[in-house]
């Protein structure tokens, strides 16, 4: 007796997604699953032992259970409720039922009929047909003619057809070829999984050629069903079992071959295996396990050893090529060319926070992976991107310090001595003094933002990377300050940052290279310090007023020329005008009062009032609004005189020009006010009256 055990026996990919998402919600609290996970009842129970009871609704959740979606889905009301509820949910919904799920949603979208291919009553179909509000089932082919023919108007809806993910692929077919036939308005999504295809497929090619087959599954499992019936189709001596004491000998049969639903776990297969044993001493024929592939029976090699090779295992830490076959939210799946549903988590993706899968794959691309682990019990392998870009990471990173190369990495965490940055996947350290970041600023800014900088420093044997984000910015700013000396002239003009404030000035960066402002150029109001008005950081844009090429000096200004307040002063103020303004300083010899911003002129004390005083503050306060009338402009200087004696009696001559034989000791052209520098000009017999007050 020769044996074949069917290469895709086993669990599928959702199936094995499934339950590994089930043992790890109940690794972490109880929890419960809306119907069973799989279809299993063996597995099930499993996970009961472990915590996982099984409910069939919401209401039935107890407080702090997680609720676990199934392998097969879940409907639309049901997700309603329990995100209504509040709940932890976990989703284990297969990733191919959940992509039919979006194909129901678009099509009810788009205004069609929804028309799924499979049994009404599974929980799969269920949970499809949800996602529309316009639904038709067809479990045959008949059934479906006949609504398309008999419903005049049928065959002209805009319909989409879609199939529960384990329907008899040829089925399917007859289904389709008939909606092209009567259906002028189709849409049609080909939803049967992938890994159903390959088991169907190799089920009809061992009942071919086998005299008997064994097809192992839950009775209530709806693709193994669909295995027995194909069987059943082309080798009448077909047995169908959910445990391996259920299995008969199979009298003189010469060839048997062996099939598996996607239920069914990897454990059971072997009490099949083991059954084989105990049939093989009964009848003292040789059993041998061979892949589809090989026909030839005679073999020295042991059944459990055929088995393993047909149940390829992947080994943890090798690399291996895969198609991307599936992409959603929390990880790609991954072909691999053997018994394994592989999947990329999110996490194994890419060290960048940022990135999204569908932006670094696409289905149907081939792609190199790295194998983080396997569970051959459940047939699937957690499989890692950002691994594999690490291994060859630190071929790029030895040789960017031979080419000082510069490199992009993300900022991955903060360390008392600096941060480190995941370049290629390699943990690379750059010392706080290396950051950029000034002395006592904070390194946890740079945190998952994506950085450049030079590797300095490979130890592969320590795994130790040491790089510099500085020495980049340093590069970068030569480079700019070359382009900069290159293009600079009088009057350019630039944006510009605040890098620091002295008492007589602001140095400011144009990009590279830095200038200085003079507090005198930094406003046209009159400033003691620049940081009345400036901070360091301020964005500012200024213009070249000199510069010296070989000094490497730049003298810069942020004031206009066409804000300058004394040239809108000139243009519509003069001699003779009464104007309003306000007293900003009082002197000994007479009071500023503010004509606007950067324009102050002087009241003299014998202006002050038509009488003597003794002093400003008799008649006067800072603060005040007082009328007062221009009695000289002196352009040249930009000097302004003030009366307010002026409007109470007539005045022959400018009090700048001559004062009356009383006062001798105020000569009208020894105290001035100046708007362009904000100083005073005194006569040397009242200059130590106001030293100290003004600049």
């Amino acid at each position: 007796m020769s044996v074949t055990v069917a290469k895709t026996a086993g669990f599928c990919f959702g199936v094995g997604r499934a339950v590994e998402l089930a043992e790890h919600a109940a690794s972490e609290g109880p929890a419960a699953t809306l119907g069973p996970i799989i279809h299993n009842a063996e597995v099930v129970a499993e996970l009961e032992a472990k915590g996982v009871r099984v409910i069939s609704s919401p209401e039935e959740l107890r407080a702090g259970e997680t609720a676990i979606i199934c392998s097969h889905g879940a409907t639309k009301e049901v997700h309603d409720e329990l995100r209504r509820m509040g709940v932890k949910v976990v989703d284990a919904t297969c990733p191919y039922v959940r992509r039919i799920h979006e194909y129901a949603a678009e099509a009810d979208a788009e205004g069609r009929t929804l028309v799924i291919i499979g049994d009404r009553d599974h929980t799969e179909v269920r949970g499809i047909a949800s996602r529309a509000r316009t639904v038709r089932v067809f479990s045959n082919v008949d059934d479906l003619s006949n609504w398309l023919k008999n419903g005049e108007e049928n065959g002209d809806k805009p319909v989409a057809f879609v199939a529960q993910t384990t329907v008899n692929v040829n089925f399917y077919k007859k289904c389709l070829e008939i909606a092209k036939k009567l259906c002028t308005n189709a849409q049609k999504f080909d939803t049967i999984c992938k890994a159903t295809i390959s088991r169907q497929q190799e089920a009809a090619d061992l009942a071919d050629r086998c005299d008997c087959m064994v097809v192992v599954g839950d009775r209530r499992s709806a693709n193994t069903r669909r295995l027995y019936e194909l069987c059943m189709e082309r080798c009448e001596n077909t047995y169908w079992v959910e445990r391996a004491e259920q299995l008969e000998v199979c009298g003189n049969c010469t060839n048997v071959g062996i099939t598996a639903g996607a239920s069914t776990a990897r454990w059971i297969i072997e009490e099949v295996r083991d059954k084989m044993d105990e049939i093989k001493n009964v009848t003292e024929g040789e059993i041998k396990a061979e892949e589809v592939e090989t026909v030839n029976a005679a073999s020295d090699e042991s059944f459990e050893a055929l088995l393993e090779q047909s149940l390829k295992t992947l080994t943890s830490g090798e690399k291996i090529t895969g198609v991307v076959t599936s992409i959603n939210g929390n990880e790609v799946q991954v072909d691999l060319g053997t018994k394994h549903a592989g999947y990329i988590p999110l996490s194994e993706l890419s060290d960048d926070p940022n990135v999204k899968p569908e932006e670094m794959f696409k289905v149907g691309e081939e792609i190199e992976v790295y194998v983080v682990r396997v569970n051959d019990g459940e047939g699937t392998a957690m499989l890692s991107k950002k691994r594999l870009d690490s291994m060859r990471g630190w071929e790029e990173v030895e040789a960017a310090v031979e080419s000082n190369e510069t490199m992009e990495g993300i900022v991955t965490e903060e360390n008392k001595g600096g941060i480190v940055v995941s370049v290629k996947g390699v943990r690379v350290f750059v010392p706080a003094s290396q950051t950029g970041v000034p002395r006592g600023g904070e390194l946890s800014e740079l945190l998952k933002k994506k950085v450049r900088l030079k590797i300095t420093e490979v130890n592969r044997a320590r795994k130790r990377v040491v790089g510099s984000i500085r020495k980049v910015e340093a590069e970068e700013r030569r480079a700019a300050s070359e382009q900069i000396w290159n293009s600079i002239e009088v009057g350019g003009e630039y944006d510009g940052v605040v890098k620091s404030l002295t008492s007589y000035g602001a140095f400011v960066d144009i990009g590279g290279v830095d200038g200085m402002v003079h507090v005198s150029e930094i406003s046209w109001k009159r400033i003691h310090n620049p940081a009345e008005v400036l901070s360091v950081g301020d964005q500012v844009h200024v213009h070249v007023l000199s510069l010296d090429r070989e000094k490497h000096k730049i003298s810069l200004g942020i004031r206009r020329a066409e804000d300058n307040p004394w040239a809108k002063f000139i243009a519509s103020n003069k001699i003779g005008d009464v104007i309003t303004t306000k007293v900003v300083k009082l002197m000994t010899f007479g009071a500023f009062a503010e004509i606007l911003p950067g324009v102050d002129g002087l009241i003299h004390i014998s202006q002050i009032a038509d009488h003597r005083i003794e002093k400003p503050e008799d008649v006067l306060s800072e603060g005040q609004e007082v009328e007062v009338k221009i009695t000289n402009i002196d352009e040249a200087n930009q000097k302004v005189w003030l009366s307010i004696r002026a409007l109470k009696e007539p005045v022959e001559t400018p009090v700048a020009a001559e004062e009356t034989a009383d006062e001798p000791e105020y000569e009208t052209d020894t105290v001035v006010a100046s708007s362009e520098e904000g100083k005073l000009e005194v006569s040397e017999e009242i200059a130590h009256e106001v030293e100290g007050e003004q600049e």
